[in-house]
């Protein structure tokens, strides 16, 4: 019983690691397009990034190398 406690945590804490920058730069770039739908969708629905991946990446049309450039001048 213990290992499967201690597994729970360390699933946990890897997904928040995975899950937190990829939320907060869909949701930062949900507010810079103005699209208040997107913004609710992403901010209400855990999909683990996967929303969030599809969004950046298919309806941003965002780069890697644009999500570098973006995070250099921005923060």
């Amino acid at each position: 019983m213990q290992i499967l406690g201690q597994f729970s945590i360390w699933s946990i804490i890897i997904s928040l690691i995975w899950v937190v920058p990829i939320k907060g730069y869909a949701l930062w770039s949900a507010v810079e397009r103005k699209e208040k739908r997107w913004f609710i969708a992403l901010l209400v629905l855990n999909t683990l990034g996967i929303l969030e991946l599809i969004y950046i990446f298919y309806i941003c049309k965002k780069k890697i190398s644009n999500i570098k450039a973006d995070l250099k001048t921005k923060i």
